[in-house]
């Protein structure tokens, strides 16, 4: 055979060599993960999951501080409070809540409540004031004072589960309520007044202050009439939360004997010794540099009152 003949052969001997197929790979195995990152992973999901509440024990003080990121009651031992007796020009709205409450502890109806007005004339000082007069009244201990944060507001059905089955009253408190153009978390207020399924629990009743009566400002509802399409409707929809209030209580600028009333009030309950034409002309003085006259300015004139005579008042 010749030369050129064989010349082929060799080529494709070399060529089906080069074409066989080696042996495989064997797949690479999964990585074990480390068990200390699957212990981080563990603590991560743990943290994203809501906690079960814990037991309350409301049997520990009269007052809480609820706390909403852990869904828990905070103890409170001691009230930052001012006595009844103490608060001045404000007699009609202090009969009524007291009148609301008492029934409110005796288990009888009662309407949620709305303290509002001017700043200053005593609005939750009324509400801690008729908490510690009812509870210690007939079935003491009784009636606990709950205090909600503004920004905690949308956590309030988890607080109404918690305490829904206790054996206690409960007044839930929220001071300096009001809400924002963008803030929706009114909604879930609403459901808790009123409207909700399962609505208030029997035993509680929500107290709330805020300087404004409708809870909005007024500027936002005039936006609301000017840019909505069907402006009566979009109003309605977010003054209808204070309608879900059974009791409105108006708190408005005190006249200047209702401010001398405070200031000779706060005198003699915690005896300061100042003469009776002394006091008028420093206390009216005072308000003249504050540009108000309220419980606010008087109790603060009474403090830096009994600060310079060298008297403690607590």
């Amino acid at each position: 055979m010749s030369k050129s003949a064989k010349t082929p052969s060799k080529n494709k001997s070399k060529t089906a060599s080069k074409a066989r197929p080696g042996p495989r790979p064997k797949p690479a195995s999964a990585p074990e993960l480390d068990r200390a990152a699957l212990l981080r992973i563990a603590d991560a999901l743990e943290r994203l999951t809501p906690q079960p509440n814990a037991t309350t024990d409301f049997a520990a003080a009269d007052a809480f501080i609820w706390q909403a990121k852990s869904r828990t009651l905070q103890p409170v031992p001691r009230v930052n409070r001012v006595d009844m007796v103490l608060l001045k020009g404000i007699d009609r709205m202090r009969d009524t809540l007291m009148e609301n409450t008492e029934r409110f502890a005796r288990g009888l109806p009662a309407n949620n409540a709305l303290l509002w007005g001017a700043r200053g004339m005593g609005k939750s000082s009324l509400v801690k004031a008729a908490h510690a007069a009812v509870n210690a009244g007939p079935g003491k201990g009784k009636l606990k004072l709950i205090e909600i944060h503004r920004e905690d507001i949308e956590s309030l059905p988890d607080l109404m589960a918690m305490v829904r089955p206790a054996a206690y009253r409960f007044i839930v408190f929220c001071d300096d309520l009001s809400f924002d153009a963008d803030d929706t978390s009114y909604k879930s207020l609403k459901a808790v007044l009123e409207g909700g399924i399962e609505g208030r629990p029997e035993n509680v009743i929500l107290y709330a202050t805020s300087n404004r009566r409708h809870l909005l400002s007024r500027d936002m509802m005039e936006n609301e009439r000017s840019t909505a399409i069907n402006p009566g409707e979009t109003v309605e929809e977010k003054v209808s939360l204070s309608d879900r209030f059974g009791l409105w209580l108006g708190f408005h600028r005190c006249s200047q004997d209702e401010f001398l009333a405070m200031v000779e009030g706060y005198v003699a309950h915690f005896k300061i010794p100042i003469a009776a034409d002394d006091l008028r002309q420093e206390a009216l003085e005072w308000a003249t540099t504050r540009g108000s006259r309220s419980g606010r300015v008087a109790w603060q004139y009474v403090q830096d009152l009994a600060g310079r005579l060298g008297v403690r008042i607590s």
